[in-house]
């Protein structure tokens, strides 16, 4: 797959175009983030694409030094199982914060 990086985003598409998966996050006032949304495209969901798309979301918080936290659901479980490999970019908040999925990217 090729990311693509934007403010808050990152996310990849198909050859036309079409949205394959995706993980938002915001900026908190204290520097770091919260990633509060993670999509799959249905034709993928299955074949560990969401875990690829958290990996790269997780390498590009190391590269920028940033610490994250998450609402997603999704998002909050995968930083808590991988916490002995990307223990750098976890907040101390991860392990208390509530969780809340997007459903049509609203809570």
């Amino acid at each position: 797959m090729e990311w693509n990086y934007e403010n808050g985003r990152i996310y990849s598409t198909d050859e036309k175009g079409e949205l394959m998966c995706e993980t938002t996050f915001i900026r908190k006032e204290n520097g770091e983030v919260n990633i509060d949304y993670t999509y799959v495209n249905p034709v993928l969901r299955g074949k560990g694409v969401a875990g690829k798309m958290m990996e790269v979301v997780a390498e590009y918080f190391r590269k920028e030094g940033i610490k994250a936290t998450a609402t997603c659901s999704y998002a909050n479980i995968w930083l808590k199982r991988h916490e002995k490999q990307y223990p750098d970019i976890l907040s101390e908040d991860t392990s208390d914060q509530a969780v809340a999925c997007k459903i049509d990217g609203k809570h």
